[in-house]
């Protein structure tokens, strides 16, 4: 076949970067299909690569006989001790057949089932190398848009980030450098389908890793990050040494950090707060900037009752009610927020209202029958 066939498939995996057992399957199989079309489907041929020649060998398996009745498919016992003189009849004997004549086709099936399986062994290249980088922020060039989904160049594929895992308000036009959480990577019959975001809760997870060494170290773990994107972040994290405080780590000197984080995701408001065992203390660290005055807990319900001074009311809701939403998000409580004014009128309504005196069914049936005897 190809006197130099080794060293061709040294250099051709080394350019690709495609396994050498991968390419002399392609070789294998390509003159297979050529023999056969030439000796006959139905016949029993096998093919191997014979490293030490440096080319493909072909074999054909006929049934050793006594009398050979079908010579496309059997051998006389006397012909086959002549190959192999242990053979018996009944066994199954594969003799050599010449493998250099088949020109232009063996040639032409080669290639294309090379280039096949080239490109079959780059998809899973890719595959695995980008599975292996799930939860990773990926830089990419914006290429082109399709149905208002962004496609975006990585250097070796291309991924999606779809019109919904965009942010609200954010535009990117081609060519522009953009910055994505790599959600999933999918296999398809097109090659991996890789899905970005920049929606997702991870994204800002890996930017605050990225720009916290604490964070990136484990000393500070991130518990939980609630997002409303392109509006507002709440972040939870605790610090597993007592001297390091977790809330300022993320922030940074003179909020570095935190501005940083914010900068990427174009201007969106982040809330860092501490995560700490108690429930009650959680919430108020979640609900922050607003200050809280008391909270009843309900654990049945596993909600909460938060009061706050009438100036932190509308502070402590948010706009639309987004600070108790994400709060409520962030700590797993359904919380109800009240005034201390308005909680205060309520303890005294509903304290009048134990103190009028209750009427029993007979009182009230008779008091029934009084009135209508006197309208009588």
């Amino acid at each position: 076949m190809i006197l130099e066939l080794n060293r061709v498939l040294e250099q051709v995996g080394k350019d690709k970067g495609i396994s050498k057992a991968i390419l002399i399957d392609a070789i294998e199989s390509a003159v297979l299909i050529a023999a056969k079309k030439k000796y006959g489907a139905d016949k029993e041929i096998e093919s191997h690569f014979n490293e030490e020649l440096g080319e493909v060998e072909l074999f054909q398996f006929k049934t050793v006989v006594e009398d050979v009745v079908d010579p496309d498919n059997e051998v006389s016992h006397e012909k086959a001790v002549k190959e192999d003189p242990g053979v018996e009849v009944g066994d199954s004997l594969g003799m050599k057949l010449d493998a250099s004549g088949f020109g232009r086709i063996a040639a032409q099936a080669a290639k294309q089932i090379i280039v096949q399986k080239l490109r079959d062994a780059e998809r899973d290249n890719i595959y695995n190398e980008f599975r292996e980088r799930k939860g990773e922020i990926l830089n990419g060039i914006v290429k082109r848009f399709e149905h208002g989904d962004m496609i975006v160049d990585l250097g070796k594929t291309e991924a999606v980030l779809s019109q919904k895992e965009q942010v609200p308000g954010e535009n990117y036009r081609p060519t522009e450098r953009v910055r994505a959480y790599l959600v999933d990577v999918k296999k398809t019959s097109k090659g991996p389908n890789i899905i970005l975001s920049r929606t997702h809760p991870g994204m800002v997870a890996k930017l605050f890793e990225l720009e916290v060494p604490e964070i990136h170290e484990g000393i500070v773990k991130i518990k939980n990050v609630v997002r409303e994107p392109g509006s507002r972040v709440k972040i939870a994290v605790v610090s597993e040494d007592r001297d390091i405080d977790p809330v300022g780590a993320c922030v940074g000197m003179k909020g570095s950090r935190v501005q940083a984080v914010v900068q990427e995701l174009k201007g969106e408001k982040i809330d860092i707060v501490e995560w700490v065992d108690d429930p009650a203390r959680f919430v108020c660290n979640a609900l922050s900037p607003a200050q809280i005055a008391k909270v009843i807990v309900h654990d049945a319900e596993k909600s909460m009752e938060v009061i706050v001074p009438d100036n932190q009311l509308s502070l402590a809701i948010g706009k639309r009610g987004q600070n108790v939403r994400l709060g409520a998000k962030l700590t797993g409580w359904k919380i109800d927020i009240f005034s201390e004014s308005k909680k205060a009128l309520a303890m005294e309504v509903e304290k009048s209202l134990w103190e009028i005196p209750t009427v029993t069914d007979e009182e009230e049936n008779a008091e029934g029958i009084e009135s209508t005897e006197a309208n009588g």
